[in-house]
């Protein structure tokens, strides 16, 4: 993988990859806001104090959704896959950036619950991990995955202090963050139930485990392919025969 360079798209397929994904913005936008307004309007008609509670949900959800793309989006910057059709700074500030937002949204969904009349939640309780009223272990998992997701987030802008090694060392947080984000949803979330929420949770790990996976086994499958006693490496064989040395362009070996 070390060979990859940026190639990026080519200008014809510019309609393609933004036109596909316009239309697609537009039917889902089309055909859910409609019904998600009048679903707020009927349950701020009939009990006002459940807006807050669905907002929590809904910056609990985006915030996960972020996290995610976060975590798969840095497996690969790390494996290299994207280094062929975007330049690594780029790649680099997307994934800082989804990690900030995604700690923006997780931190708003935890200061709603203060505002939830359902199930209150004092400061102390919304800020210690294992004092809330409602699934202490689950939310306090949660809280200590904020936290995690707060110091990965900070690291990237104190890279330059602490080190490039300190930073990729500290970077790992960040499975943690996801795996307890991931605990939290499913044990405490109202919603784990649903067929879409465990599509979610699900589809999200197999990614990211397949991506770990992959980034942990391709450098071990490498190694092991060059250190077998005789193997040609990938490099040899990808190398074309007129530029090994002993060969001429006329395919006859060189004997002196």
């Amino acid at each position: 993988m070390a060979g990859v360079k940026y190639r990026g798209f080519h200008a014809r397929t510019d309609l393609v990859r933004w036109g596909l994904p316009a239309v697609a913005i537009g039917i889902i936008a089309g055909g859910t806001v409609p019904a998600a307004v009048t679903g707020l309007a009927a349950a701020a008609e009939v009990n006002p104090g459940s807006l807050v509670w669905l907002f929590e949900r809904m910056f609990g959800f985006m915030s996960y959704i972020t996290v995610a793309l976060s975590v798969i989006y840095g497996l690969l910057l790390s494996t290299k896959l994207l280094d062929a059709v975007a330049h690594r700074p780029v790649s680099f500030t997307l994934h800082q950036d989804l990690a900030a937002i995604g700690l923006g949204m997780a931190a708003i969904h935890g200061m709603l619950l203060g505002l939830d009349a359902s199930v209150p939640f004092t400061l102390a309780q919304i800020l210690v991990p294992g004092q809330s009223p409602h699934a202490p272990l689950a939310v306090g998992i949660g809280q200590v995955s904020l936290y995690l997701m707060a110091l990965v987030t900070i690291s990237f802008y104190a890279r330059r202090r602490i080190g490039q090694r300190a930073w990729r060392t500290l970077h790992y947080v960040t499975f943690l963050a996801y795996a307890g984000s991931t605990f939290h949803g499913i044990a405490a979330g109202s919603d784990s139930g649903s067929g879409w929420a465990q599509g979610l949770y699900l589809g999200s790990m197999t990614v990211v485990v397949f991506l770990l996976v992959y980034r942990i086994g391709m450098p071990i499958l490498e190694r092991a392919d060059t250190a077998e006693p005789g193997a040609v490496s990938r490099t040899t064989r990808a190398t074309p025969l007129t530029s090994r040395p002993g060969l001429r362009e006329g395919g006859l070996i060189k004997l002196s």
